[in-house]
């Protein structure tokens, strides 16, 4: 089955590089208050979409069951070496376009720093509600393209495109910034309902690194989330939405839905998950479930 391209992080030191060695304690800061501010103290199981190596799940400590999925491998065989193998952590490289869960199979998820990568966000969007049971709760973040410094560049001419319209821009390959009207309108069409909304990285400025504490900063930014309610000028965004609307059909308390041909007649076992309706087998190497399709 054909779906859009992926942008996968195979073999990149991403969590190392970018976050342990590129001066991002502020942003993970920030991030961690706005992930508190929307998402429920706990619940029974989580889904962590483009979980990476794991640098946000330990803040899931109140839910007793999180599924951590990425499309890359490594990235999650970083996390398993973080966080521990065990019943309370499940690892799944998936394609988020064609996801391995039953309908209503989660009462809560959260997509942080993943969107961005999607070049088809909307059907991204309709996957993750089809996975998430009515009333269910979505922390979703996005970069958006009309924040104030892309602003000001398209004001001097120093950018092309408009930060005011409402089609993605795709400033790198796989990497998109994108309108919130427009997100909120996807997430709208997908069966979601918008909640809060909570504006992050206000003072994503290296000169006021260089300047101000790291605490004040976070304090400044916590306080400045808040305006997210009125306009949305940073270039993170955080929404919380609920899922409504009817679920989907499936077993009570199914799990798994094969991501090949839907079906949920599925055994799972120490080697991985057996779909008896087309007769595939996803294996489970390492701690790692595969249901990538070649694998990768």
């Amino acid at each position: 089955m054909t779906t859009p391209p992926v942008c996968s992080y195979e073999g990149s030191d991403y969590q190392a590089r970018f976050w342990e060695q590129g001066d991002r304690a502020c942003e993970d800061r920030v991030e961690a208050i706005a992930l508190k501010r929307l998402l429920p103290p706990g619940g029974a199981r989580l889904l962590e979409l483009g979980a990476g190596a794991g640098r946000n799940t330990p803040r899931y400590a109140g839910f007793d069951h999180v599924v951590l999925v990425d499309y890359s491998r490594t990235q999650l065989e970083q996390a398993l070496q973080r966080l521990g193998a065990g019943p309370r952590y499940t690892y799944v490289a998936a394609d988020i376009y064609r996801l391995p869960f039953a309908p209503s199979a989660f009462p809560a998820a959260t997509m942080i720093r993943t969107l961005h990568h999607m070049a088809e966000a909307p059907a991204a969007l309709r996957q993750v509600r089809g996975c998430l049971a009515s009333g269910g709760d979505l922390v979703l973040e996005f970069a958006n393209k009309r924040h104030l410094k892309s602003i000001a560049r398209w004001l001097l001419r120093r950018q092309a495109w408009s930060p005011f319209d409402r089609a993605p821009v795709e400033f790198a390959a796989l990497n998109f910034d994108f309108h919130p009207r427009a997100v909120e309108e996807w997430l709208q069409a997908a069966h979601f309902e918008i909640g809060r909304r909570l504006t992050v990285s206000h003072f994503r400025l290296a000169l006021l690194k260089r300047l101000l504490p790291l605490r004040l900063l976070v304090a400044m930014d916590s306080l400045a989330q808040w305006s997210g309610g009125l306009w949305q000028l940073t270039p993170s965004v955080f929404v919380g939405a609920r899922a409504v609307g009817p679920d989907d059909p499936a077993p009570a308390g199914a799990l798994w839905r094969c991501p090949a041909c839907a079906s949920f007649n599925l055994r799972q076992h120490l080697e991985g998950v057996d779909c008896l309706g087309c007769r595939r087998t996803w294996p489970l190497r390492d701690g790692i479930y595969d249901f990538r399709d070649p694998p990768a």
